[in-house]
């Protein structure tokens, strides 16, 4: 039986049935979930690392070049983007939506693995890395501010409480503070001053590590009560830092502010 020509035959048949396809389809229509930010969980994996210290190009240069080099060698990558600030180097890794990000993260660990002799061995603590969703977006944003505190004293408080706090609230994943200012003391050498009094900069590098230190010392016993005690040693302003004494040349003192300035 053909049919079209049933169909053909039928006219009035067939456009009722027509008009009941379009009327079908336009309820369906309406109850079709459309969203204009679908909720697409794209396999991405996040490569964190720090230097304190260390200039935006020299993050670059030192910590995400030499990364990047093997991260681009996984199969299956659809982008790679590396931001680099003070102290710190983040590397985006997308992958294509059919890659496994369980495997891709294995993939990940290994080529981190592989690049620590090229790294830095200043750094504190080895690359690391996390499995993110680029969809989940921060839901608040809080920001802090104060007419007479300092940007560092501001950012000690965020970090310090304001962090903790909202980081015990119910139903929060994850609290990041950014726009931080750390305090830090710099120092610069003069190689001269150093050469005449026959001192290495891994010396000096040694004497402010041990001259810089913030650990308890022992525990003093009383009866049936223990007191932890702790060294006052750390250092905290560039005063303290100058007087610091870098070594003994010919029975005297060489402090800091000698041999380059703070």
């Amino acid at each position: 039986m053909n049919i079209a020509s049933l169909f053909i035959k039928r006219p009035i048949m067939t456009t009722l049935v027509m008009m009941a396809i379009v009327i079908f389809g336009l309820f369906a229509y309406r109850l079709l979930s459309v969203s204009d930010l679908p909720n697409v969980d794209f396999p991405t994996i996040n490569v964190s690392a720090s230097l304190p210290g260390a200039s935006p190009e020299t993050m670059a240069a030192a910590v995400a070049t030499p990364l990047e080099k093997p991260f681009s060698t996984i199969a299956g990558i659809d982008s790679m983007i590396s931001t680099n600030s003070l102290g710190n180097t983040n590397i985006v890794i997308t992958f294509d939506l059919s890659r496994n990000l369980d495997a891709a993260a294995q993939d990940v660990q290994a080529a981190i693995a592989k690049t620590a002799s090229q790294l830095p061995p200043e750094l504190p603590s080895p690359p690391s890395y996390q499995k993110v969703n680029p969809a989940d977006q921060p839901v608040l944003y809080l920001a802090i501010h104060s007419p007479t505190l300092r940007l560092s004293d501001v950012d000690e408080q965020a970090e310090t409480t304001v962090a903790q706090r909202l980081s015990m609230v119910s139903g929060v994943a994850q609290v990041q503070v950014y726009g931080a200012q750390k305090y830090a003391v710099r120092t610069q050498f003069d190689p001269r001053l150093l050469a005449a009094r026959q001192i290495g900069i891994d010396e000096v590098a040694n004497a402010i590590d041990t001259g810089n230190v913030n650990l308890p010392t022992g525990t003093l016993n009383t009866g049936n009560k223990a007191y932890t005690i702790t060294a006052t040693g750390q250092l905290m302003d560039a005063q303290h830092f100058r007087n610091l004494i870098v070594a003994y040349r010919n029975g005297n003192p060489v402090r800091l502010n000698e041999i380059g300035q703070v």
